[in-house]
């Protein structure tokens, strides 16, 4: 029997991929990231038509079920986009090997919603004084900070769209009154980028 020779290269490369997948959860669904753009998109469009019927005039005042309609539209999307995450990323794990309750999983999982959690409520503080304009601001730039935190948990390519959201936010900050534009590049543009890069390169 032939034993297959193995190179110092490949061997290498090997042990970096256990490495990898030791200290890495690399099972992230690149098409989760493409379905969650779609939902922000779809979400921004319903704020839209709501808020401005559709013909850009928009509505005199503010009205008391503005705030409802706009959380509930915020919570669908998220909701969606986090179930779908779920579903997908879970299917390629299984695909890849990987538990989606392993050490890198759990530590991902932490860093990702501390500064998550903290911008939640930071948020929901600016919407109680009734201070929109820096909501949408706020969570590009507290969603960008808590991707940042958790890459070194996954890809090194989630530290490049965490950088993007918060420079996003931040530039968000200067053009008030634009917070579905802001929202809509940053939620559903970014994330339909991300994501099919994501899948082109490591699905694909």
């Amino acid at each position: 029997m032939v034993e297959k020779y193995t190179s110092p290269e490949e061997t290498l490369t090997e042990i970096k991929q256990l490495m990898e997948r030791s200290s890495r959860f690399i099972s992230l669904s690149g098409l989760s990231g493409v379905m969650a753009g779609i939902y922000a998109i779809a979400g921004a469009l319903a704020a839209y038509y709501y808020l401005y019927g559709g013909n850009g005039a928009g509505r005199e005042g503010y009205q008391e079920n503005d705030t409802t309609f706009l959380l509930a539209d915020a919570a669908m999307v998220l909701i969606l986009a986090v179930g779908t995450g779920i579903f997908l990323t879970t299917r390629k794990a299984r695909k890849d090997g990987n538990s989606l309750l392993d050490a890198a999983a759990k530590k991902l999982i932490i860093n990702l919603c501390i500064p998550l959690f903290t911008g939640g409520v930071f948020c929901l503080a600016l919407i109680y004084h009734n201070n929109w304009f820096y909501v949408v601001p706020s969570m590009l730039v507290f969603y960008g900070l808590a991707l940042v935190h958790a890459s070194k948990y996954t890809r090194d390519d989630v530290r490049s769209l965490g950088l993007s959201e918060i420079a996003l936010g931040l530039i968000s900050l200067f053009v008030i009154g634009y917070g579905l534009v802001f929202w809509t590049l940053g939620f559903g543009v970014l994330h339909i980028v991300y994501g099919t890069y994501m899948y082109y390169k490591y699905e694909k």
